[in-house]
């Protein structure tokens, strides 16, 4: 038997099938676009999420020679801190405002205002921010009143892809964690916060655990598939938790870093952690009773993107030819360092004004020196949210990577020398988010007994090791690197008041 995995990222649909062994038997990738259409926002198309689903399931099945019989359950991935709202029939009223989008920066205010800054961080595991899907339902409630009171549900990217495939409206526990609008302790939506912000609370999904069972594939699903009606549906978890799962996460004090578009670092903990300058957050585990306080920034992997979109004309060899010309720049980059904000920022700045920024830029500097700056901006700003979690009790013996990013082995090294870790490799790195949401399904209808599954299925190797004398170079970076971002931030400020 298989178990199909959908992961809706920021940039498409990975669709994987995996064995009852946790081994990959295809994968293919759909991509969809992201739409900016004004400074700070970041929209797509639900519609296009379904047509990745869709169109992603049937090329599976049709090109692995796998039969839509052998397929025992589907379970879902996907970006957290979303909203999308639907009507009553699952028809989404306006795109899909996502994880990257700053706009409700004003309504992220209101809620602080109403419900109280530390109460809602203590309650919710998360400070009130322009991120979370409570301000940016107040946002469609003070901006498009009309269609917010057509609203619904206000849905996940993975709950949305899970409605169309079963026809239930459902969230689980880990998403639900990524809204400022669950009780992290008591796993329920926290009704007390969600009225003082003004907000209706049957316009929340139900919240299951991530092995929920929700419903089964509709015959009108399974015509436009080609999956079996009937197949389970097992709702899954949001990105970061069943990345977290997929890593091998599942043990308190187990940690990983995850670079993809955007980037974090996380733990698994038997607790929440009430961090005082609220700098870190907390969501809820895929594992029962489990948890993950998190630092995130906006754009790790998406910095590398944008130099390659500005350099190459969007060429994707360039990524090779940018690293391995960064690899010939000594740590520094000659002089060069890399702000990158470029979407504004979450861990620690919580900034969503903060602006991406070359510090020190001359006549002498070049493509090279660009990519190693912009690597190094990543792994400093990481570094700087390890020493949140440092500063705040949390021992790390080594840091396990995964993501797109960690393909890259001198990101790696900057990675190992920033932390002053030795880094832990999982077998699979790209497809860690997919693993942990196929390990929900597996476990959902059986096929697991439970996720202590995850040590056999998921394995890991040595990485790159810190250099002492590298260490040292990035240690005094680093403090370069916080001084720039205190200098530059009223500056920020002043330019986002210019619009």
């Amino acid at each position: 038997m298989y178990i199909l995995a959908h992961d809706l990222g920021t940039t498409g649909d990975k669709a994987t099938l995996f064995d009852e062994e946790g081994a990959i038997a295809a994968s293919t990738f759909a991509p969809y676009t992201t739409a900016y259409p004004r400074p700070g926002w970041a929209e797509q198309d639900a519609t296009d999420w379904w047509r990745a689903v869709r169109d992603s399931t049937r090329t599976l099945l049709s090109g692995s020679g796998i039969a839509a019989g052998d397929v025992a359950v589907i379970s879902f991935s996907g970006m957290m801190n979303g909203a999308l709202p639907v009507d009553a029939r699952g028809e989404p009223l306006h795109p899909a405002i996502i994880w990257a989008d700053q706009r409700a920066t004003a309504e992220a205010q209101l809620l602080a205002e109403r419900c109280g800054f530390e109460e809602v961080y203590r309650r919710t595991g998360h400070r009130p921010g322009a991120s979370y899907t409570a301000a940016k339902a107040l946002w469609l409630k003070r901006h498009r009143p009309d269609l917010y009171a057509r609203t619904a549900q206000i849905l996940q990217a993975k709950d949305y892809a899970a409605y169309k495939l079963s026809g239930v409206f459902a969230t689980d526990y880990s998403d639900a964690s990524s809204t400022n609008l669950f009780d992290l302790e008591h796993h329920v939506w926290a009704e007390e916060i969600v009225k003082a912000a003004g907000l209706d609370l049957q316009k929340l999904p139900p919240v299951y655990p991530s092995t929920a069972v929700i419903g089964q594939v509709t015959p009108s699903a399974a015509a436009e598939t080609g999956l079996l009606s009937g197949t389970p549906v097992v709702i899954g978890g949001g990105d970061g938790a069943c990345a977290t799962v997929g890593a091998g996460s599942v043990q308190p004090g187990e940690a990983y870093t995850y670079v993809g578009s955007s980037s974090w670092i996380a733990v698994t903990a038997e607790r929440p952690l009430y961090d005082q300058q609220m700098r870190t957050f907390t969501f809820a585990h895929l594992v029962p009773g489990l948890y993950f306080p998190t630092g995130t920034m906006q754009c790790a992997g998406g910095s590398l993107d944008w130099l390659v979109r500005l350099l190459g004309n969007g060429d994707p060899t360039l990524y090779d030819d940018l690293s391995a010309a960064a690899e010939r720049v000594p740590p520094g980059a000659r002089g060069l360092l890399f702000l990158p904000y470029l979407i504004g920022e979450r861990s620690p700045h919580w900034n969503p004004l903060a602006r991406g920024a070359f510090v020190g830029l001359t006549m002498a500097h070049g493509r090279a020196e660009m990519a190693r700056a912009v690597l190094e901006g990543v792994a400093l700003n990481l570094k700087m949210i390890l020493n949140a979690f440092l500063e705040q009790g949390v021992s790390f013996q080594a840091m396990r990577l995964i993501g797109g990013g960690a393909r890259n082995a001198l990101w790696r090294q900057m990675l190992a020398d920033a932390y002053e870790l030795p880094i832990l490799m999982p077998a699979l790195l790209t497809e860690a988010t997919s693993l942990g949401a196929a390990i929900a399904g597996g476990v959902g209808v059986g096929l697991f007994p439970d996720f202590g599954v995850v040590h056999r299925l998921v394995q890991v190797e040595e990485g790159e090791r810190p250099a002492p004398e590298r260490c040292r170079e990035y240690a005094a970076l680093y403090k370069l690197f916080r001084q720039a971002y205190i200098a530059l931030k009223p500056i920020f400020d002043e330019l986002a008041a210019l619009g």
